[in-house]
């Protein structure tokens, strides 16, 4: 029986993201040159531990040249983690949506976009987990309610399949925050130069995936 998740974006199967074009990356470093020497800086010495003359100086920008782009510290911030959630949500909606009904391919689809993002995109991943904190109040909620509407579409995936049989884990919610807490947590350690490729890693990532959340035999 087939009871996944309806995807809830506009996004459609033959626009930017079709054809699997979720697991397609460019550089770390498309975007804009204020954003990418804010990422290099907060990435390496925090949030806190980074002046507006450091990103200034990296951007190749005089103080009152880049404040003619982004008026604050924090305007960096916010524009680059609007950026990540942004680049995360829309690439999550693709898979989803083009892995039809059932919840197994959605899971594994999501599951899959999830750890390439977390593989490609992990320096801007670790900015957004460990700098939530520096983030002012209003905007903190926004981000949150981002990341929490990206755990909601693997909650729903996981509750599906255990409705419809496929899943067999006894608490849902809770797996589907161990998986995307591993997923996540990619950021930490992958280095392209390291022991796994990308394919080899989301294969054996999407293996520990299903075990957590209890894939039935046959599924």
């Amino acid at each position: 029986m087939n009871s996944g998740v309806e995807p809830t974006s506009h996004v459609r199967d033959d626009g930017v993201w079709g054809d699997g074009a979720w697991r397609l990356y460019g550089d770390e470093e498309d975007l804009p040159v204020p954003l990418a020497a804010a990422l290099a800086a907060f990435a390496e010495h925090g949030y806190h531990g980074t002046s507006v003359r450091d990103i200034a100086a990296r951007a190749g920008l005089s103080v009152p040249g880049l404040y003619h782009h982004y008026p604050s510290k924090q305007s960096l911030l916010q524009g680059l983690l609007e950026r990540t959630m942004s680049d995360l949500l829309e690439r999550s909606e693709a898979a989803l949506a083009q892995a039809g009904p059932a919840p197994l391919e959605q899971f594994d689809a999501v599951v899959e976009s999830l750890l390439r993002f977390h593989m490609y995109r992990r320096a801007r991943a670790f900015v957004g987990s460990t700098e939530t904190r520096s983030l002012e109040p209003d905007f903190r909620l926004q981000y949150i309610a981002l990341r929490d509407r990206q755990q909601r579409m693997v909650d729903g995936i996981v509750e599906a399949g255990v409705a419809s049989g496929v899943f067999s884990c006894p608490n849902p919610k809770d797996a589907a925050r161990a998986v995307a807490t591993m997923c996540v947590g990619v950021s930490t350690w992958y280095r392209p130069q390291g022991e796994l490729g990308p394919d080899e890693l989301v294969s054996r990532y999407l293996l520990i995936a299903r075990q957590m959340v209890g894939v039935m035999p046959g599924a």
